[in-house]
């Protein structure tokens, strides 16, 4: 599929006021659209103050819609079942694992724990009956002579969002009908039909109701595996909402902890609370050490990883979306060990930037060469999810010459994507704020299998997250990022 030329991308994106008292009148309107839809979220705790701890705050968003060539997305879109594929395949060779996992040595402890607890779990020989994947595949809008998505990671934990980036696009319709954007468009247009329809919404309920019809007990829950204080938590209940009202399963909320100290798991492997059987625990948690502070949250997640509950992400999953892994499969032939049609493993393949390992090896230490002699042309990753890990620019060439050669092996290196800046219009705790902004594109991909049979594999919605052009990174619940909607163009 063709791209459309940056200069012609540029020239069409409409132009929003930058003037903020002019923009003044709709943050009331904004921000009570938001409180009656649920686009919220919880207030920052006070352990003096305790109605804080259910007082609700909107979410942050643009007021308007955020310009992403169609082409690009159309492809994206398009590419996401095969990502699912791929990704699956990934998880279920063995020895691929083994051998990317081990080259990380032991320079990262918490990857190395999971990689541990992978091993154990294929050890005891536990049965799970189905897998499903719930992932999300991020880009930027490369900025070259013609505008191309690259692929900034592949997201298989705990990908969030999805809920309310829906109501977002929701948000930014009713905008559009209710003024018309007077005052903000200042040139150019935006039109319904380019802000296009988002079944991220319901597609992870009805993802998990399938998986759940595979464990085969109708009678049992489902656990959403969460981190204690939570703030993003209508973007869950949403889930939970779907999981309810359209397949009547009954969704509890636990920690990692907590799983600990109230389930079991019987002769049978089921894991059980209070007598209550789970079917499935889906992780909005797990992804990084800091959710792991104790060894009581090892100890629960070990339990629903050695009972017959299947896990959302399944241990394998979870290590197949490390960043050693994404950097491995830029390598040749390596897309092309899972994906038998060439033309498929091209299209994965364009998606590609240029990613470098930095360990010990003859590429490794060019790569560190690369990184140290012009810093801002790349990004180095850890193996981490979350937001706020990443590391640009003059902290690079820090980082390389304080770290161990065992510890930079824990690393990659990337090339950085320059996405052409936005002139936009944010709404952050009830104040209007105009910036210069990138956005990030996500794609859901939902995926259900119990080894035999692929029984759900589609793209499930999207997410559009806006930051500051300034800033590097782009995670709304890490604080560095608004919820967006995309306006194709």
């Amino acid at each position: 599929m063709e791209g459309i030329a940056t200069r012609e991308f540029l020239a069409q994106r409409p132009l929003y006021s930058q003037d903020t008292n002019e923009l003044q009148q709709y943050v009331e309107l904004a921000v009570d659209w938001e409180a009656m839809h649920g686009l919220l979220f919880r207030a920052p705790g006070s352990e003096t103050a305790t109605w804080q701890q259910t007082a609700l705050v909107p979410a942050p968003i643009t007021l308007a819609p955020s310009p992403i060539p169609r082409s690009s997305f159309d492809l994206v879109v398009s590419l996401q079942p095969t990502l699912n594929t791929l990704f699956d395949r990934i998880s279920r060779d063995h020895d691929f694992l083994v051998s990317t996992l081990q080259s990380l040595g032991t320079s990262d402890e918490f990857t190395t724990r999971v990689f541990q607890m992978y091993l154990k779990q294929r050890l005891e020989g536990a049965k799970k009956p189905c897998v499903i994947g719930i992932h999300r595949s991020d880009y930027l809008i490369n900025a070259g002579a013609e505008l191309q998505a690259k692929q900034v990671e592949f997201n298989t934990i705990a990908a969030s969002f999805a809920s309310l980036s829906a109501v977002v696009g929701d948000f930014h319709r009713y905008m559009l009908e209710r003024t018309a954007y007077k005052h903000l468009l200042k040139a150019g247009l935006i039109t319904r039909e380019q802000i296009p329809p988002n079944e991220s919404l319901t597609s992870i309920g009805d993802g998990i109701a399938a998986g759940f019809e595979l464990y085969g007990q109708s009678e049992a829950v489902v656990v959403m595996v969460v981190q204690p204080g939570e703030r993003n938590v209508y973007d869950q209940r949403f889930v939970e909402k779907r999981l309810w009202e359209r397949h009547h399963i009954k969704t509890l909320r636990l920690t990692f902890a907590e799983i600990r100290d109230q389930c079991v798991v019987d002769e049978n492997d089921r894991l059980l609370i209070a007598g209550q059987e789970i079917a499935v625990a889906y992780y909005r948690s797990g992804y990084a050490p800091t959710d792991f502070p104790t060894t009581a949250e090892w100890t629960g997640r070990w339990l629903v990883e050695k009972s017959r509950a299947i896990a959302v992400p399944s241990l394998a999953y979870h290590l197949a979306g490390c960043k050693k892994i994404q950097q491995v499969l830029a390598n040749p032939g390596v897309v092309e060990r899972f994906i038998d049609d060439a033309e498929t493993a091209a299209r994965v393949r364009e998606c590609f930037v240029g990613l470098y390992p930095l360990d010990n090896t003859s590429q490794g230490m060019q790569a560190t060469r690369m990184a140290l002699h012009e810093p801002h042309k790349y990004v180095v990753k850890p193996q981490r999810e979350g937001g706020g890990y990443n590391v640009y620019g003059d902290d690079i060439p820090k980082l390389l010459t304080s770290v161990s050669d065992e510890e930079r092996k824990g690393y990659i290196l990337m090339d950085l994507i320059r996405a052409p800046p936005f002139n936009s219009v944010l709404v952050r705790n009830g104040e209007v704020v105009v910036a210069s902004v990138v956005s990030e594109l996500g794609i859901y991909g939902i995926f259900v299998s119990d080894g035999k049979n692929v029984v759900v594999n589609k793209q499930g919605g999207h997410l559009l997250r806006t930051k500051a052009a300034d800033v590097s990174e782009g995670g709304v619940a890490a604080g560095f990022a608004v919820i967006d909607s995309p306006l194709l163009i």
